[in-house]
C-alpha cells in the first residue's frame, strides 16, 4: 500500500478516536474479531460488542494474503489474531503465503496498514509489546522471529532476531508465544517437542539464547503470562500448570499439572486483571477455571468445569473483553461464536451465541477488548 494513503488512514483513524462519539461508544462496549483462515482470500470478521456482550455486524476485512485453510484448528496455535496492547492494532497471520496483516483498529472497523512479509513460510502466531512484535513460525523446525511498529504503522523487520525452535523430528509444534510483563523474556509452548522455552530479549529486540525447560504434562499447547510475570500453560493431554520465571530464564513450577476435567485441553486465556484464567477444552466441549494467586499457585473455581459449550461445537480459541466481563470461543464445528458472563467469583454464565459462520470452514484465531 502506498505510503501517503496509510499515513492519511491513520490520520482519519485519529480523529475517529478523539471524537466524542467514538469515545463515548469505548466506554459501553467493544468489539470481538474472528479470523477466516481461508485458503484464497484470509479475511478477518468484526462484531460490535454491547456492553451486555452482545455480538451484531459480522462485517467482513480482507488480509489481502492467504489462509492455510482446512477444517477445525489448522494451525493448531494460540494467538493466530491478536490486538495490540492499547487496542489500536490488529495484527493476522496468512500461513497460506507466509504474510502478517496489520489493521487500524476503530471499534469495530478496521483499516488495512501493512502486509509484511513473514520471516518464515508459515507464521501461526504474533504476540505485541510496544514497539516490539515477534510472529511464530511453524515451518519445517519452527522459529520466531522479531519486528518493531514504525511511525506509519508498518512492520520493520528486526535484523539478526530470528531464532530456532527445539530440533525434533516433524517439527516442534510451534504452539504460542508471550511476552513477559517486564519486556524480558519471550515465552513459546511446543507441543511435540513438549518443551516452554524462554527467549531472552535484548534491547534491540534481538533474541537471546532459548532456555529450555520440560513441559509438566504432556503436549504443552499454549501459554500466557499473567500481568503479574507468572506463566500459565495449558497442557492437552487434559491439565494447566503455572510457573515462576527466574531471571536465567529458567521455569519453576508452582502449580504442576492440575486436571482440567476436560479432553483436549488446547487453548488458554488470563483475565486482564489477571484473577482468573481459563482453559477451552476442544473435545469435551467445556471449559475449564481456575483462580490464580498473588504467589501464582492455581486453584479451580468451583467444580473446574464452569462453562458448557453446545456439543460437538469443538470450541476452539478464547478471548476475554478488555473490561473482563466476557468470555468469547470460536465454535468451529457448530459455526457460531459462544459468549460467557464472567461472575465476580470467576464461575461463568451462558453462553449466548452469534452464529452464521461456516462450520468447520479452518476458522482460527479470535481477539476482543
Amino acid at each position: 500500500m502506498n505510503r501517503s494513503i496509510r499515513v492519511s488512514l491513520m490520520i482519519a483513524a485519529g480523529l475517529c478516536a478523539m471524537s466524542p462519539v467514538f469515545s463515548s461508544a469505548q466506554t459501553v462496549g467493544g468489539a470481538v474479531f474472528v479470523m477466516t483462515n481461508d485458503a484464497d482470500k484470509n479475511e478477518v470478521i468484526a462484531y460490535d460488542r454491547d456492553a451486555d456482550g452482545n455480538l451484531s455486524g459480522g462485517e467482513r476485512y480482507d488480509t489481502g494474503g492467504r489462509g492455510s485453510g482446512g477444517t477445525i484448528a489448522p494451525l493448531g496455535s494460540q494467538g493466530a489474531l491478536t490486538l495490540s496492547e492499547d487496542h489500536t492494532l490488529l495484527f493476522a497471520v496468512n500461513a497460506g503465503n507466509g504474510t502478517i496483516s496489520e489493521f487500524r483498529v476503530d471499534r469495530s472497523r478496521l483499516y488495512l496498514l501493512d502486509t509484511a512479509r513473514a520471516k518464515g513460510s508459515s507464521p501461526v502466531a504474533v504476540a505485541q509489546r510496544r514497539s516490539l512484535v515477534y510472529v511464530l513460525d511453524a515451518g519445517g523446525q519452527g522459529s520466531v522471529s522479531g519486528y518493531r511498529l514504525q511511525f506509519d504503522g508498518t512492520l520493520k523487520e528486526i535484523g539478526n532476531s530470528t531464532a530456532f525452535l527445539t530440533s525434533f523430528g516433524g517439527g516442534s509444534g510451534a504452539g504460542s508465544l508471550s511476552i513477559s510483563p517486564n519486556g524480558s523474556f519471550l515465552l513459546v509452548t511446543e507441543r511435540n517437542a513438549n518443551t516452554v522455552d524462554a527467549f531472552p530479549i535484548h534491547s534491540d529486540g534481538t533474541l537471546g539464547t532459548e532456555v529450555v525447560s520440560p513441559s509438566l504434562a504432556a503436549e504443552a499447547f499454549a501459554g500466557e503470562f499473567t500481568p503479574t510475570g507468572f506463566a500459565v500453560v495449558a497442557q492437552s493431554s487434559g491439565s494447566v500448570s503455572s510457573y515462576s520465571l527466574g531471571a536465567n530464564g529458567k521455569y519453576t513450577a508452582i502449580t504442576s499439572s492440575i486436571p482440567t476435567l476436560g479432553v483436549a485441553t488446547c487453548w488458554i486465556r488470563v483475565t486482564p486483571n489477571g484473577k482468573y484464567v481459563y482453559t477451552s477444552n476442544t473435545a469435551s466441549a467445556n471449559i475449564s477455571g481456575f483462580s490464580i494467586s498473588n504467589t501464582g499457585v492455581l486453584t479451580p473455581i468451583g467444580s473446574t468445569v464452569v462453562g458448557a459449550n453446545a456439543s460437538g461445537s469443538f470450541n476452539l480459541d478464547l478471548a476475554t473483553s478488555s473490561d473482563g466481563k466476557f468470555l468469547y470461543t470460536i465454535d468451529s464445528a457448530a459455526g457460531a461464536i459462544s459468549a460467557f458472563q464472567i461472575q465476580s467469583d470467576g464461575s461463568l454464565t451462558g453462553p449466548n451465541l452469534t452464529e452464521g459462520l461456516p462450520p468447520a470452514a479452518g476458522f482460527q484465531g479470535i481477539a476482543a477488548y
